[in-house]
């Protein structure tokens, strides 16, 4: 046995609280009438007024309120075992790890701005199946398709910069890996979001592109950073900034968004480009374009499920509250006092 909104127990202080203050007003009643004379004697001169009755009926409609609050709580005993379908789509998503993205034109940095919008998209799935590749040089997946989204949020958190160990940016490998990560026999009911700064220093991400849409996948870009740029810099073991990366002349290197690249790559399969924002609006305008795509029945699986039981407290609350309308105030006559 257990009750599935138990929070709803808290009516029962409000009917403790009611059935005090009629009790009270019970015990203040009698001790009027004492004022009176002696109890028993004003009684049997009033012989149509009963307390005991008047209690009893207090009673039935305290106790109805209790059930009213059993039936609330949602009183549920027995199982069953039911097959729990599910309808969504497959999203891979990409996420840059670049040293590029340790820039700090988004606070606090384009790497923990792209996670956070990562989490929003993990918090935003109903039925879906999400998957995580991490790119730099190259890429590998760091966590396959799957329905366990409390899984993907953790090992999404285990990511960082050093996660990769080829650094640079391939949007290319990054295609590619993602592309692997998808049922290949289906041509449909895929989506990948990339996250980056689209700096691509391998080039070659719009013929991978094309490829990717030939197996059904929509492309989503969201850019990390700002166009006009910012230095990388050089952290030591503690995460403490001691420098900026510099080139082979000993000028500062300033990593800058690449708008351009990644418009390119997502209009290639249908898909659309958006800058990253304070508000994430670019998510709700992205899963506003995936809740209008065909969805498929996921893998179903076994669930057990309680039996309710509150129509029975219910019941038998409303033959209580209903009973008591029934119930007089007035003890009968007894013959004595109808022939009086």
């Amino acid at each position: 046995m257990r009750f599935a909104e138990p929070t709803n127990f808290l009516i029962l202080l409000a009917v403790l609280l009611l059935g005090v203050f009629v009790f009270l007003a019970l015990s203040r009643k009698k001790k009027l009438m004492q004022r009176f004379g002696d109890l028993p004697l004003i009684m049997k001169n009033a012989p149509y007024i009963s307390l005991a009755r008047q209690r009893s009926k207090a009673m039935l409609v305290l106790a109805g309120l209790v059930l009213v609050a059993i039936a609330l709580a949602r009183l549920q005993f027995g199982t069953h075992l039911e097959l729990l379908k599910r309808q969504g789509i497959d999203i891979v998503v990409a996420l840059d790890v670049s040293n590029s993205m340790l820039v700090r034109d988004m606070k606090p940095n384009r790497l923990a701005k792209a996670k956070q919008e990562i989490r929003g998209v993990i918090d935003r799935l109903k039925g879906d199946r999400i998957g995580l590749v991490v790119f730099a040089g190259e890429a590998f997946i760091q966590c396959p398709l799957t329905l366990d989204y409390s899984t993907a949020g953790f090992l999404l958190e285990a990511v960082d910069n050093s996660s990769v160990s080829v650094q640079g940016t391939s949007l290319t490998a990054a295609i590619s890996m993602a592309s692997r990560a998808f049922a290949k026999q289906e041509k449909k009911h895929k989506v990948l979001l990339l996250l980056t700064d689209g700096e691509d220093h391998e080039g070659g991400a719009e013929e991978m592109a094309d490829q990717a849409r030939g197996q059904g996948i929509k492309i989503y870009t969201v850019g990390i950073g700002n166009p006009a740029g910012e230095p990388i810099p050089i952290l030591d073991r503690d995460g403490q900034q001691v420098g900026f990366k510099k080139d082979q002349n000993g000028e500062v290197i300033v990593s800058r968004l690449d708008e351009t690249t990644l418009q390119k790559v997502s209009l290639a399969t249908g898909g659309k480009y958006y800058h990253a924002t304070a508000g994430e609006i670019e998510l709700d305008r992205i899963f506003d374009d995936i809740s209008k795509m065909e969805k498929k029945e996921l893998e179903g699986a076994l669930v057990t499920r309680y039996d309710d039981r509150f129509q029975w407290p219910l019941m038998l609350a409303i033959f209580l509250i209903v009973g008591e309308f029934f119930v007089s105030e007035r003890k009968k006559r007894t013959a004595s006092e109808s022939d009086a």
